[in-house]
């Protein structure tokens, strides 16, 4: 940062504090003073400010108010979250990246759907738990700058090429290695973006000697709240379920060397040395219920409305039920050109691959009925279902699988760079005893 920007930003602070002094002389002298605590670029962090996010965590994170050295770490977690915050949305306004109300109204609704509960009953939760609702609706305007920031600068910079698809298909998804997926928690020591070997050596030994108190017995989410510099430490280091197509392959090759409860030696990466802990795992395969049917499709015209087409179909479906051919009426009245070639077969279809109406029918349907005539948004229709099959669809969905868990990948890799970057980059002062 240029010298004119840091002595800006230093002479903000002091006249800032200067103008608070001022003003307290004329308030009630019981009355506590906000004090600034972090200058962050053109902006502050107060004490107040850090107190309520700190109240936030002790409730959701159900912390021990009297341990002083809990209270310490989360104390240097939260204030660096609320710097990278800061940085962030300072970003997102140069930007003009914002969230109105009626957006911001929606998410929330959708965190209540997610939760089973009404706005009403979300409120009063968060009452309950002694949190206030005005702050959750504000930090979730931020997460949601936050995100569109991040998807604006990073995705742009994520490149998947054909040749690493396929790679990731052989390395990754091969008939034994399908569907693994792993809950684990995570401990990140990082190193600075232009290490020197005295700083990797630094990093190395304080992951080593975290891992020496796990194995001793120590608690690993504890460890994650005051010891991590990972964006999920003050969860306690909790990444929740994760595809394994989805994690670093060094991470996939430790996991595979322990067992559930258990935790990994510190891997090494470009971002730093983690630690894994292994909660639990599993593989499954995505066997779905795949139907094969067919079906007559007639349309309303100007011609022939509603109830002419469902006659229509009525009389189509006594025929077949007489001894008809099926296909052969297909062929003949069907208006449906993809099938009506066909003899009305529409092969063998996954779930969700119709319209509703026609899913429905399709689904209450014993092998070889007949359905009545139904209406969908195509025309009028009676439909058989010939014969249902469970497949395994994981080879079929290969390719989307490993696009999506690149891209995820690459993604969370650039993101903790980017994010150590501008942090790095950002003016940030820390005034008085408030330094972490």
């Amino acid at each position: 940062m240029k010298v004119s920007k840091i002595i800006k930003n230093r002479l903000y602070v002091i006249m800032t504090c200067f103008f608070l002094s001022f003003a307290s002389q004329n308030i009630n002298a019981q009355q506590v003073l906000d004090k600034i605590i972090t200058v962050v670029n053109d902006d502050v962090i107060t004490q107040n400010e850090l107190d309520n996010r700190i109240a936030d965590f002790i409730v959701q994170l159900k912390l021990d108010k009297n341990s002083k050295e809990q209270m310490q770490a989360l104390r240097k977690q939260v204030l660096e979250r609320m710097i990278s915050t800061r940085i962030q949305l300072q970003m997102a306004k140069q930007m003009g990246i914002t969230i109105d109300d009626i957006s911001l109204n929606r998410m929330i609704e959708k965190i209540s759907q997610s939760n089973n509960i009404t706005l009403a009953e979300l409120k009063n939760t968060l009452t309950k738990d002694g949190l206030s609702f005005d702050r959750f609706r504000e930090q979730t305007r931020e997460d949601l700058i936050i995100k569109q920031l991040q998807q604006r600068i990073i995705a742009n910079k994520i490149n998947i090429s054909d040749q690493e698809i396929q790679r990731f298909i052989d390395n990754h998804l091969s008939s034994n290695n399908k569907s693994e997926k792993y809950k684990i928690q995570h401990i990140l020591i990082t190193i600075p973006e232009s290490a020197t070997p005295e700083d990797i050596n630094k990093a190395k030994t304080k992951a080593e000697q975290l891992y020496k108190q796990i194995k001793n017995g120590a608690d690993f989410k504890t460890l994650a709240i005051q010891q991590s510099d990972g964006r999920n430490a003050l969860n306690g280091g909790d990444l929740g379920w994760r595809a394994g197509n989805e994690l670093p392959e060094e991470f996939v090759v430790a996991l595979k060397n322990i067992t559930n409860g258990q935790t990994t030696t510190p891997i090494r990466s470009a971002s730093g040395f983690h630690i894994l802990k292994l909660v639990d795992s599993s593989i499954s395969k995505n066997i779905v219920t795949q139907t094969l049917a067919r079906h007559i499709l007639i349309r309303t015209s100007k011609q022939l409305n509603d109830d002419g087409a469902r006659k229509l179909l009525n009389s189509i479906k006594q025929r077949i039920e007489q001894g008809e051919d099926f296909s052969k009426l297909a062929s003949e009245h069907s208006q449906d050109p993809g099938s009506k070639v066909k003899g009305g077969n529409l092969g063998w279809a996954d779930p969700g691959t119709y319209v509703n109406e026609f899913e429905e029918v399709m689904g209450s349907l014993k092998k070889n009925a007949i359905s009545e005539p139904f209406r969908s948004q195509f025309g009028w229709h009676i439909l058989q279902v010939l014969d249902r099959r469970e497949q395994d669809k994981t080879d079929a969905n290969l390719i989307s699988q490993a696009s999506a868990a690149i891209q995820k990948r690459k993604y969370d890799e650039e993101l903790r760079l980017w994010s150590r970057r501008i942090r790095d980059e950002a003016y940030v002062e820390y005034i008085g005893d408030s330094a972490p």
